[in-house]
C-alpha cells in the first residue's frame, strides 16, 4: 500500500518537471521568437526610434568661399564664432535660467521660456554670438547651456562694395549681390552635427565633420577705385544734396566694372539696420530717362549710316521745332550749327533733325545695338531691362522724343556700357563682375559672351573725337582732366511726377559718361545725380565728380599724361562754372536757359610750369612730327611745352602748326593719326569724315 502511494507521488512530480520544463521551453521558443522577430524583422524600426530618442542631428552650415576684388584683398570672409542652444531636460530652473540669458541674449524671458518649453532634447537660444556674450554666458554656469562652432559671414570693409557684395541670412544663404545670384558656387556642402543622449536625456557627446567650403570667387573691382568711387560720390551727395547718386567705373575693352558705387549704401554686416532703399542697387535697378547723354547713339547712328558728317552745318531754328504738332524748344535760339557743335552744345534741335533723317526702325535698331531694352548680362540679381516699346507702339513724337533721351528708360550699366562701345572702336563688350573662381587650388573659366558689333571703328573714331568737344568746348568743360584727354556727353532730364505722371518742373537726373585718354581709353566713367535741389545740370554738379574720379584713377593704374598739366592760373580759371545745358524737358514745359557764356582758352604749361606771361612771350619751334607714334608725339611736345591735341591713332600724317614754325610755349599742336604708315592725303581725310 505504501508502496503505491509513493508511487503516486512520484509520478506527479515527475508531471510538475515536465510542465515546468514545457512552460520554460514555450517561453524559450516565445523568447527567442520575439528576439528573431526584434532582430531580424524589426531591427531597423526599433534603431531608428532608438536614434530618435538618443540623438540629435543638427545642420550645420558651411563656410562660404572667400570673395576676393582683382588685387587678392578679401572683401568677404567666413569667420569660427559661438552659437549657444540648450538641453531643457537638463534645466533644473527654465524661469530663473530665463531671466539671467535675457539681457545677454537681448530678448524677453518670456520669449526665452517659450523657446525652452517646445521641447525636451534641443532647442537653439542664439546663433552667431560675440565673444562678450558668449564669455558673459559661460560665466553663469548654467547646466544645459551649450555652444556649438558656426560661420558666420563678415565684410571687414564694411559698407565698401556693399552692392556688389550683398549679404546673406543666418544660415549664410545669399540673399542679395553677388553673395545671392552666385550662391551656389560661393555655398559649400553642409554637415550635420550628431549629439547623443543618455536615458535622462544628459547630452555626452557631440561629433561632427568639418564642412567643405565653397569656391572662393575674384572680382573684377578694384578695393581702391571702389574707394574713390565711393568716397567722391559722397561727397557730390553732401555738395549737392541730392537724394541719391551712382558712380560707375569700367574698363572699356574688356567690360571689367572697376567700381560700383551707389548712395544711399548700407554696412552688409548689419544689413537689417538699412532702410530698403539704402540696399537697393541704383546701378542695375533704378530706370530713368537718360535725357541728353542719349543724343550719342543718335549721333553714333547717323553718322554709321551715312546721313551726315561732323561738318555738315545744320539750321537749328532759332532753338524750335515742330513735330505732328508738338512744339520743341531747345535749351538756347541755336541758329547755324555743325554737327560737331551740334552734339558739343547739346542742341535738341539739330539732334532731333538727325533722328528724323534716320527713321524710327533705323534709330530702334540702334538702339537694340547700343544694348538698351534688355539686360547687360551683369552677375548681378535684380537687373532692370530699361523701358523701350516696340517700334510700332511709337507715335509720330516719339522719334523726336527718343532721339534726345525721353520716352526711354534706360539703366546707369546700360548708359556706360554705351559709351564704352565708342572708347572701345564700335565693339560692345558685356559688362562683368567676375573674374574666376577658384576651389581645391584650380581656377574656374568664367565663361564670356563674343563682343558685339555695333559701328565701325572710323565711326567710332569720329564721335570720339566730336564727344571731346563736348569737354573742350560745349557742355563739359568741367569735365576736363589735368594731365589727359577726355571725351564725354553730360544729360539733364527731368522726372516723371508720380503723383501727376507729367515732368516734375523741380526734380532731375543730373548725368555725365565719358572716357579718358581719348586715344586709347583706360576708363569710362558714368555719374549720375538723383535730384539735387538747385544746381541740377549735368555738366555743372556730375562732370566735375567725373574729373575727380577720373584723375584719381588714371593717377592709381599709371596711365601716362597725353597732354601738358595746366598751370596754377589756368586751373583756377578752368575751374569756373561754365553754362550747361538745360535739355530733355517735356516739349511742354521747356524753359529758355541763362545767356551762352564765353568759352574759356585753355592753353598748357612748360616742364617748368610757366606763368601766363611766359607762355605769350617765350616761343619754341614746332618739331616735325609726321610719321610718328602716338607715343613717340606725346613725348616730344611735352618735352618742348606745348600741348598735344591727338586726333585718331597709328602713325601721324598731318600736324598743325607745320614743322618750323615758332609758337608760344604751351600752344596746342593738332596731331592727326592713321592707321598703317602709306596713308594717301584722300584716305586720311575720308578716316577723319568718318567714312569708308
Amino acid at each position: 500500500m505504501k508502496h503505491d502511494v509513493g508511487s503516486a507521488e512520484g509520478g506527479r512530480s515527475q508531471l510538475r518537471i515536465a510542465g515546468v520544463a514545457a512552460l520554460v521551453l514555450v517561453w524559450m521558443l516565445v523568447a527567442v521568437g520575439q528576439l528573431v522577430r526584434l532582430q531580424l524583422f524589426e531591427y531597423s524600426t526599433y534603431l531608428e526610434r532608438a536614434r530618435r530618442q538618443q540623438q540629435r542631428i543638427v545642420e550645420v552650415s558651411p563656410p562660404r568661399g572667400i570673395i576676393y576684388d582683382r588685387n587678392g584683398r578679401e572683401l568677404a570672409v567666413s569667420i569660427q564664432v559661438d552659437s549657444a542652444f540648450a538641453v531643457p531636460a537638463e534645466i533644473p530652473n527654465p524661469h530663473i535660467a530665463a531671466r539671467l540669458l535675457a539681457p545677454i541674449l537681448q530678448l524677453a524671458p518670456e520669449e526665452i521660456e517659450t523657446r525652452l518649453s517646445r521641447s525636451r532634447s534641443f532647442v537653439w537660444l542664439k546663433r552667431k554670438l560675440d565673444a562678450a556674450a558668449v564669455e558673459r554666458i559661460k560665466a553663469l554656469n548654467l547646466a544645459g547651456i551649450y555652444f556649438q562652432k558656426e560661420n558666420r559671414r563678415f565684410y571687414p570693409n564694411r559698407d565698401l562694395a556693399a552692392h556688389v557684395l550683398g549679404f546673406v541670412d543666418i544660415d549664410e544663404k545669399g540673399l542679395a549681390g553677388v553673395e545671392y545670384s552666385l550662391d551656389a558656387q560661393l555655398r559649400g556642402q553642409p554637415v550635420r552635427m550628431l549629439v547623443l543622449a543618455d536615458a535622462r536625456r544628459r547630452w555626452y557627446d557631440r561629433d561632427g565633420r568639418e564642412p567643405q567650403r565653397g569656391a572662393s570667387l575674384v572680382l573684377t573691382l578694384d578695393g581702391r577705385i571702389q574707394y574713390i568711387a565711393e568716397k567722391e560720390l559722397r561727397e557730390a551727395i553732401r555738395a549737392t544734396r541730392a537724394q541719391a547718386g551712382t558712380v560707375l567705373v569700367q574698363d572699356p575693352a574688356s567690360g571689367e566694372i572697376l567700381a560700383l558705387a551707389n548712395w544711399p549704401s548700407f554696412n552688409p554686416n548689419a544689413p537689417q539696420e538699412a532702410h530698403e532703399a539704402a540696399r537697393m542697387n541704383r546701378a542695375i535697378s533704378a530706370v530713368y530717362e537718360p535725357g541728353s547723354i542719349f543724343k550719342i547713339v543718335t549721333l553714333a547712328a547717323a553718322l554709321e549710316e551715312k546721313r551726315t558728317h561732323p561738318d555738315e552745318v545744320i539750321d537749328c531754328q532759332n532753338g524750335a521745332i515742330y513735330i505732328a504738332g508738338h512744339r520743341i524748344r531747345d535749351h538756347k535760339p541755336f541758329g547755324l550749327l555743325s554737327v560737331a557743335q551740334v552734339l558739343a552744345q547739346s542742341s535738341d534741335v539739330g539732334t532731333i533733325k538727325l533722328g528724323l533723317r534716320l527713321g524710327p526702325r533705323t534709330l530702334y535698331h540702334y538702339i537694340r545695338a547700343f544694348g538698351f531694352g534688355e539686360l547687360t548680362g551683369i552677375e548681378l540679381s535684380g537687373e532692370s531691362r530699361g523701358l523701350l516699346r516696340a517700334v510700332e507702339n511709337w507715335t509720330p513724337v516719339s522719334v523726336g522724343s527718343i532721339s534726345m533721351g525721353q520716352e526711354i528708360g534706360v539703366t546707369s550699366m546700360q548708359m556706360v556700357t554705351a559709351m564704352s562701345v565708342i572708347a572701345h572702336g564700335g565693339l560692345r563688350v558685356a559688362p562683368r563682375l567676375v573674374r574666376e573662381l577658384r576651389r581645391d587650388g584650380q581656377r574656374i573659366a568664367w565663361e564670356r559672351p563674343a563682343p558685339v558689333r555695333v559701328m565701325s571703328a572710323t565711326t567710332a573714331a569720329t564721335l570720339r573725337r566730336m564727344l571731346e568737344g563736348v569737354v573742350l568746348e560745349g557742355t563739359g568743360k568741367a569735365a576736363q582732366l589735368e594731365g589727359w584727354t577726355a571725351a564725354g556727353k553730360t544729360g539733364t532730364a527731368q522726372k516723371i511726377d508720380p503723383l501727376t505722371g507729367r515732368y516734375s518742373p523741380t526734380d532731375h537726373i543730373a548725368s555725365f559718361v565719358g572716357f579718358a585718354p581719348l586715344n586709347e581709353p583706360a576708363i569710362t566713367v558714368l555719374v549720375t545725380l538723383d535730384s539735387p535741389p538747385e544746381n541740377y545740370h549735368g555738366g555743372r554738379v556730375a562732370a566735375p565728380v567725373f574729373k575727380r574720379v577720373a584723375e584719381q584713377v588714371l593717377t592709381y593704374l599709371g596711365v601716362p599724361h597725353d597732354v601738358v598739366p595746366l598751370a596754377p592760373q589756368l586751373r583756377a580759371r578752368r575751374s569756373q562754372p561754365e553754362a550747361t545745358e538745360l535739355s530733355d524737358f517735356h516739349p511742354a514745359q521747356r524753359v529758355s536757359a541763362a545767356a551762352e557764356e564765353t568759352a574759356v582758352p585753355v592753353a598748357a604749361e612748360s616742364d617748368h610750369a610757366p606763368t601766363l606771361a611766359l607762355a605769350n612771350t617765350e616761343s619754341v619751334e614746332v618739331p616735325p612730327l609726321v610719321g610718328k607714334s602716338v607715343r613717340a608725339v606725346t613725348e616730344l611736345c611735352l618735352r618742348l611745352g606745348l600741348q598735344p591735341v591727338l586726333i585718331g591713332t597709328g602713325v601721324a600724317w598731318d600736324q598743325v602748326p607745320s614743322a618750323g614754325q615758332r609758337v608760344p610755349r604751351g600752344s596746342r599742336i593738332t596731331v592727326r593719326f592713321l592707321r598703317g604708315a602709306a596713308d594717301s592725303t584722300a584716305a586720311a581725310e575720308a578716316e577723319l569724315r568718318g567714312r569708308d
